[in-house]
């Protein structure tokens, strides 16, 4: 068993701190408002993954195989929402330090959504869920242990791009290079969900 729960550490690790939509948000959430006011986000997002994780390993995957135009909706439905994302990140107004506290971070709601609407987390968690739940003979125990090690895995992740993002926002006291910066998260945001549609 150890050699297993290692290797879903592994994979689920590498699945929640390569770029994606979700640690780009978390990101621009560390760098514009610091890593405390970014934690809604990256909790929002981790409980998000492991209920995605769950509900993969109690039989969404099988729906999802016989209707895969579940997918597709999906992913224009995720699409839309991350490109809604992206246009709000690059078009946000600098940030004073002294009111970023009267100004709304994203919220955990935010971060379940960016979450739940990424193509991303599903692909990943049907891989996930193949790999080390369905061939084991007490599948849910598996499952269970899975999703524990996605949420503390998810919450490393994106906690380590929110924690980024608050380092290079002591970078960012001159409005000018705020305003750049959005707009290269803006564009990075909304060219994960170009790539999402070319690879599908």
């Amino acid at each position: 068993m150890a050699a297993v729960v290692l290797s879903m550490i592994v994979f689920a690790l590498v699945g929640a701190i390569s770029p994606g939509p979700v640690n780009i948000i978390a990101t621009g959430a560390g760098a514009n408002f610091g890593f405390v006011k970014a934690l809604p986000h990256v909790l929002g997002a981790t409980v998000a993954y492991a209920l995605i994780v769950f509900l993969v390993g109690v039989g969404l995957n099988e729906v999802l195989l016989r209707f895969p135009q579940i997918t597709d909706i999906l992913q224009y439905i995720g699409g839309a929402f991350l490109l809604y994302m992206s246009f709000k990140i690059a078009t946000a107004s600098p940030v004073d330090i002294d009111i970023a506290s009267q100004i709304i971070p994203p919220r955990f709601i935010e971060g379940a959504l960016a979450q739940g609407l990424n193509p991303k987390a599903w692909l990943v968690s049907m891989s996930g869920v193949s790999l080390f739940v369905s061939a084991q003979h007490l599948a849910f125990f598996y499952l269970l242990v899975f999703c524990l090690v996605s949420f503390c895995m998810c919450l490393l992740g994106v906690g380590t791009w929110a924690v980024l993002g608050h380092f290079i926002g002591k970078y960012l006291s001159d409005d000018r290079h705020q305003v750049m910066f959005n707009r290269i998260m803006g564009v990075l945001l909304s060219s994960t969900v170009v790539t999402m549609f070319l690879q599908g």
